[in-house]
């Protein structure tokens, strides 16, 4: 017996199971003592090995993800923002919307959950295997300009449109020059009905023009952003600021919906140096 155990610990270490290597005593024991059978005792240790490897490749890509701190939609509290149908989250969580390629868009006030629950789709599309990466609008843009003054762009371009899922936050909270809204369309139209996209912003798409300097680029982003979309409109006050709402002014507090405007038309052409045309 004592020689058949050594030969097992000497495959568990050349298979790099370190888990089951670590569990074979207590499992062997409980196999001697018939409280488990053969097929339970093999089930036991492999099932070890393999929660541990999972919990350790969920960590790398969670982290290679920037998805944290980590959100879930457990922890979200949707009492605080009635206006969210909770069933139309859930339905999101079965990510049928990555598979088809689709953007969905999260609009809201500050503090309203976007980016919780863009967060939250994000770290359940890693634990179903997806890959995924989140930035700032005001990050992408910055790497993307980096990566043109380095002569890498197509390589950058081609590193964002990789992912199975990009998640893009922020939108609207800084201004973004015309060179950089030119970077993100073409960002944007390289993944254009290949690659899942998560978009949170504070502003209606009808404000697009001002948030990226150029109108006729707005509209070429919308285009393909609204084609194949899911818009989900948050109405509600800042969360983070519940405990201090008597400190915000009247007419911070009010909260004036960010209704979509229906699919732009296609119109113009995005600047000479754009991916493709609109």
């Amino acid at each position: 017996m004592t020689e058949l155990l050594d030969r097992v610990r000497g495959a568990l270490v050349g298979l790099k199971m370190p888990r089951a290597m670590e569990a074979l005593d207590h499992t062997v024991q409980r196999l001697e003592r018939g409280e488990i059978t053969a097929i339970e005792a093999i089930d036991a240790l492999l099932s070890e090995e393999y929660v541990t490897r999972e919990s350790r490749r969920i960590d790398v890509a969670l982290r290679t993800a920037k998805l944290l701190p980590v959100k879930t939609l457990e922890s979200f509290d949707f009492s605080f923002q009635p206006s969210l149908d909770r069933e139309r989250i859930a339905a999101l969580a079965q990510l049928d919307f990555i598979r088809r390629a689709e953007v969905v868009h999260f609009l809201g006030p500050p503090g309203t959950g976007k980016s919780h629950l863009a967060t939250a789709l994000g770290v359940a599309a890693v634990k179903a295997g997806r890959q995924v990466y989140r930035a700032s609008l005001a990050e992408l843009v910055d790497a993307l300009a980096r990566a043109e003054r380095h002569g890498q762009l197509a390589e950058k371009i081609r590193f964002y449109a990789r992912a199975s899922l990009l998640i893009v936050d922020e939108i609207g909270y800084l201004p973004i020059s015309q060179g950089g809204a030119n970077l993100f369309f073409q960002l944007v139209n390289a993944r254009y009905e290949k690659g899942a996209m998560i978009l949170t912003s504070n502003r209606g798409f009808a404000e697009w023009g001002e948030v990226f300097g150029d109108p006729v680029v707005a509209t070429a982003l919308l285009d393909r952003l609204l084609h194949h979309a899911v818009v989900v409109q948050i109405e509600g006050a800042s969360y983070r600021l519940r405990g201090h709402a008597d400190l915000i002014p009247e007419h911070v507090r009010a909260n004036a919906p960010i209704a979509p405007p229906p699919p732009p038309k296609r119109r113009g052409r995005p600047p000479k140096n754009g991916a493709a045309n609109p």
